[in-house]
């Protein structure tokens, strides 16, 4: 089974940046999908940034296009988010999550990291 830790959550101003990273251990030969969901208060988790971990193929949230950025490090095994031009709807724990494909890991990721706050002020 792979493990899926966050860090790198926090508070910021609106038009911040900030940048948050997930390391995998344990199995990770069936997650070749790895992304981000996040889940503000009183919401339901949503899908925010998905990377494939060979192809490198990347697919956002609308929410998102333009201002996030996905990366990954496999040498590492991590994935980074890099987040720009926040918001306060931004404001929200942010999981991470793998996947055997990327339409798996939109639909119902397999495995779920503990999430990390990201809280952004006006």
């Amino acid at each position: 089974q792979v493990q899926l830790v966050e860090s790198g959550g926090g508070s910021v101003q609106a038009g911040g940046s900030m940048r948050l990273s997930c390391v995998a251990s344990g199995r990770t030969d069936d997650t070749y999908a790895r992304g981000w969901f996040r889940q503000a208060p009183g919401k339901e988790r949503e899908f925010v940034a998905v990377v494939h971990w060979f192809s490198g193929s990347t697919d956002y949230a609308d929410s998102v296009k333009g201002r996030f950025t996905i990366s990954k490090d496999n040498a590492e095994n991590t994935v980074y988010l890099q987040m720009n031009s926040l918001r306060p709807a931004d404001t929200g724990a942010y999981y991470c999550a793998s996947a055997p494909t990327i339409t798996m890991l939109r639909m119902s990721p397999k495995v779920w990291g503990q999430g990390t706050q990201v809280t952004v002020s006006s």
